[in-house]
């Protein structure tokens, strides 16, 4: 397989999910602001999102993956299906409760997770009924992971990197054309993301039925493959439940700030995403079942060469992207988001968020990347013990944020606080799991780490200096319609772009270095 390629094909598709995903925000922006709407709409959304994480994409893949990738090298066809019988029904059944009960303890939920909201009876009542029609998310999406992890083991990354384009559409047909006929109509998002979640998982069946791995009912835990999953799932549970414990945190913190905050950070955090699905989840989605499959082949060099293959693609593609938010943050909100019912204050207010949510961006991508080398060798226990360490970091740094020091003495809103800690906690975690992969000698930096990383630092320096004086005044973005918005960006982006590709090239970059194959 040729990782680079497989790189582009989910890369490129993620790309088109996350350029609907800004056109959902814009118009939700337009439609609703930032306000009482918005902020009900997110805590609701959240809860399941965050339980979809937790259940399915993150310690379920974890667990899953390298273990399915292991039955497919050494196994056959037929115990490996099973496999996928026996643990798509465990999983199936398991998260089926859990939307149950989530529909039917949602006013506990929100007292849980915002309870800032009951101040405001029409808020939380709102919520909890928004609650209630997003919460069988969890198990449509659920039974995505599973498929995903199925068709990326097959190298079938298409179909799973696709799938969330059809969230989006349904978001942006919902916000157009069905929330006016809602006597609420921001109940339309709620039913967008129900539906959604349907559409996504009948896509997955014909492509699991093309490579005869469409699961069937069959309620078992006799498999040892399936008692490993279960062993493995329960660590591995802990450590992603940390990562969704502290977000989960950090909302009941903007609960009690001022409202509009959920909304903002919601706003800067959808802009973050854009980075981090084209190539944080993107890295991390491949990287996963090749090193899996390394790990089984006993491949030590392999390993070690396409992790390190990994880090200097992250680190290429990423750093360009957290100074180029951090230098834009304003026009980049204002652009997108300052239309209608968002201001320009929701736009400054945006811009706190998203200025101190970038100084982790790096970070944030590069868990994504070293926490799968742990997972390949089955090694759930060391990404939980760092994990732990960072959600102790970030509500320590949540605590000296918003109650220790006034931001707004360094020109930031109160909310900015909890972005920053989730930055400066996920910058932590990354140094914990570099350190441990060195430790336990699973991964050696290859030669010209020093050279590259001086020449890295340079290009983003000249890119830096380009988008800054590029920009122009701030105000200018603030007051001017969003045409010459539009316009202007394009401009300062072209630059900056142009500015950072050709100083690589003249410093002796080429795309031909990059290329993996596994």
């Amino acid at each position: 397989m040729k990782l680079h390629k497989a790189l582009a094909t989910i890369s490129g598709l993620t790309f088109v999910s996350r350029i609907l995903g800004l056109v959902r925000e814009i118009l939700i922006a337009n439609i609703f602001g930032a306000g009482i709407f918005t902020d009900a709409f997110n805590v609701a959304f959240r809860l399941p999102n965050l339980l979809r994480r937790l259940f399915a994409e993150g310690a379920f893949s974890q667990a899953f993956v390298p273990i399915l990738s292991e039955y497919r090298a050494k196994r056959g066809v037929e115990e490996t299906h099973l496999l996928v019988n026996q643990v798509a029904t465990l999983l199936g059944l398991i998260v089926l409760v859990i939307s149950i009960i989530g529909v039917l303890a949602a006013p506990w939920l929100i007292h849980a997770t915002a309870g800032g909201f009951a101040k405001n009876p029409e808020k939380f009542a709102l919520t909890a009924e928004l609650t209630r029609i997003t919460f069988p998310y969890i198990f449509f999406m659920s039974m995505v992971a599973l498929s995903a992890g199925v068709l990326n083991t097959w190298s079938r990354f298409a179909i799973p990197a696709f799938t969330p384009v059809l969230l989006n559409l349904c978001f942006i047909g919902m916000a157009l054309f069905a929330a006016p006929h809602f006597a609420q109509p921001v109940m339309a998002l709620a039913w967008a993301a129900f539906i959604g979640g349907a559409l996504q998982l009948a896509l997955q069946i014909p492509a699991l039925a093309k490579i005869g791995m469409l699961p069937r009912f069959s309620l078992s835990t006799a498999d040892p493959g399936v008692m490993r999953i279960l062993k493995l799932m329960g660590p591995a549970t802990l450590g992603v439940s940390v990562a969704q414990i502290s977000l989960l945190i950090n909302t009941a913190f903007a609960s009690w700030l001022p409202t509009g905050s959920i909304s903002w950070l919601n706003y800067a955090d959808r802009l973050m995403e854009f980075p981090m699905g084209i190539l944080g989840a993107a890295l991390g989605t491949i990287l996963l079942p090749s090193l899996s499959k390394m790990k089984a082949q006993n491949d030590a060099a392999g390993f070690s060469a396409t992790l390190d293959w990994g880090l200097r693609i992250a680190l290429l593609l990423t750093a360009p992207c957290a100074i180029g938010m951090m230098v834009l943050a304003v026009p980049l909100a204002a652009t997108l988001f300052q239309h209608g019912a968002f201001k320009a204050a929701d736009t400054l207010a945006t811009q706190s968020a998203l200025l101190t949510y970038s100084i982790g961006l790096c970070g944030l991508i590069l868990v994504k990347i070293l926490a799968p080398a742990f997972y390949s060798r089955q090694d759930i226990r060391t990404p939980l013990k760092y994990a732990l360490i960072s959600l102790t970091a970030t509500q320590l740094l949540n605590v000296l944020f918003l109650w220790v020091l006034d931001l707004r003495d360094f020109g930031l809103l109160p909310h900015a606080g909890l972005a920053l800690s989730i930055s400066l906690a996920a910058t932590l975690n990354a140094a914990l799991l570099y350190r441990g992969l060195r430790q336990c000698n699973a991964y050696t930096p290859h030669a010209g780490w020093g050279v590259f990383t001086s020449k890295l630092l340079l290009a983003i320096s000249v890119m830096g200096v380009v988008l800054y004086f590029a920009k122009g005044a701030q105000s200018d973005w603030l007051e001017h319609n969003t045409l010459w918005r539009i316009l202007h960006l394009a401009g300062v982006m072209g630059a900056g772009g142009l500015a950072y590709f050709a100083t690589l090239f003249a410093l002796g970059f080429r795309i031909a270095d990059f290329k993996r194959h596994a």
